[in-house]
């Protein structure tokens, strides 16, 4: 398997992680019931935030699961919680029952018509017919009658590259190709991240959450693979879909094994010979295991050994 812009260090602990989390197999359904549930809500809420939506994580859940109407909240942010929660649960069938589903132009547009359902009827699932501008950013999308030949080739290198390339880096360069082309008017982002979980989750990853919290940072590793520069994007996903396989290990280990201690980097110096920043240098560098709660970056006194123990061997 071919390692473009990751490190090995990285792809072999993603590796290591999700082979433990499949020695685990076969999963309380109840527990992975209530992970999956919670996951849903977040990504919901933190996908859409990236997008501008206000609704709060706990709004975003009364929402969906209570269909209680938020004063002060638009009607358009109450139906995008409500499409994109939707369109999650498709995902999910998608990867339950039609494993070795192609990603194709039609599963695309399929995907971008249930984001958009009900707060852009008439463009749902049909590409734009006219030029774009996307606010804040360099990048000129390409002219709207060029979308079909490159969604069209799109589809094409994603069926060539597959099985070439680390599954991460290519979620990863397809999302940005994706969002490049900006094939629709609206919900490109959202799109773009449950087509990249799409691929993800057909090999056996949990899914996986861009936090609204990394929504500057987000933008910026996309503007640099923009520039033909996909280190930057690759590493962000990939300790994207590193934090929910330490969910799901946190969550699913049972009691009787050994768990990792998660703690923030100020307390975890404390049991090491590292600082906080020295810390959160080498997690954002890659060279680190670790994952954000809500702002905070986290690691664990194993993950500090084990980067020790890989430092010595190099000298």
């Amino acid at each position: 398997m071919k390692y473009t812009y990751l490190e090995p260090i990285i792809t072999n602990r993603l590796q290591e992680k999700l082979h433990r989390l499949n020695q685990l197999r076969p999963l309380p359904m109840s527990a992975v019931k209530k992970l999956r549930e919670h996951l849903l809500y977040e990504m919901t809420y933190n996908s859409n935030a990236i997008e501008g939506n206000s609704l709060t994580l706990r709004e975003t859940f009364l929402v969906i699961n209570e269909g209680i109407t938020i004063k002060g909240k638009s009607l358009k942010d109450h139906l995008e919680a409500k499409d994109h929660h939707a369109a999650l649960h498709y995902l999910y069938e998608l990867v339950e029952f039609e494993k070795q589903q192609t990603i194709s132009e039609q599963l695309i547009r399929s995907l971008h018509h249930l984001i958009t359902l009900t707060t852009d009827k008439e463009w749902a699932g049909v590409y734009r017919n006219a030029n774009v501008i996307i606010t804040g950013a360099s990048h000129q999308p390409p002219d709207a009658f060029e979308v079909p030949q490159k969604m069209q080739g799109l589809v094409q290198w994603l069926g060539d590259k597959s099985n070439k390339i680390h599954i991460v880096e290519l979620a990863s360069l397809l999302h940005h190709r994706f969002v490049h082309i900006h094939p629709f008017f609206d919900g490109n982002g959202r799109t773009a991240r449950i087509l990249m979980n799409l691929l993800l989750m057909q090999n056996g990853y949990p899914l996986v959450i861009i936090l609204k919290n990394d929504r500057k940072k987000y933008y910026r590793v996309l503007a640099r693979a923009d520039k033909n520069d996909f280190k930057p994007l690759t590493l962000f996903i990939a300790q994207a879909v590193e934090r929910t396989l330490d969910i799901y290990l946190k969550t699913l280990t049972p009691i009787t094994s050994k768990r990792e201690q998660y703690l923030p980097l100020s307390e975890l110096a404390k049991q090491t010979p590292y600082s906080g920043k020295y810390l959160n240098l080498l997690i954002r560098q890659g060279k680190l295991a670790g994952h954000k709660e809500g702002r905070l970056w986290m690691s664990s006194k194993e993950a500090v050994e084990e980067y020790i123990k890989k430092r010595q061997r190099q000298v």
